[in-house]
């Protein structure tokens, strides 16, 4: 379903989960079903935020790694 994109296929195999005695995976269908038509896009669609993803992470790391952490704001501001 990932690698062919075949996101049509999700609704079935949410129903399949459901049917299963594993509750922990209903609970990631429940979150699924809240943003399906994103979720289905995601599984269909040709478009991958992947690479943009992958250099944040990269960037967020080297940060960290380095003590850099980013600024908070001010609690006390008036």
């Amino acid at each position: 379903m990932l690698t062919d994109r075949q996101g049509e296929r999700l609704p079935a195999r949410l129903d399949a989960v459901r049917q299963d005695d594993l509750p922990s995976l209903h609970t990631l269908a429940a979150g699924i079903d809240r943003d399906i038509d994103a979720v289905t896009a995601g599984l269909t669609l040709p478009w991958s935020s992947g690479a943009i993803e992958g250099h944040v992470n990269r960037i967020k790391m080297l940060s960290s790694s380095r003590g850099h952490h980013s600024p908070r704001p001010s609690q006390n501001r008036t």
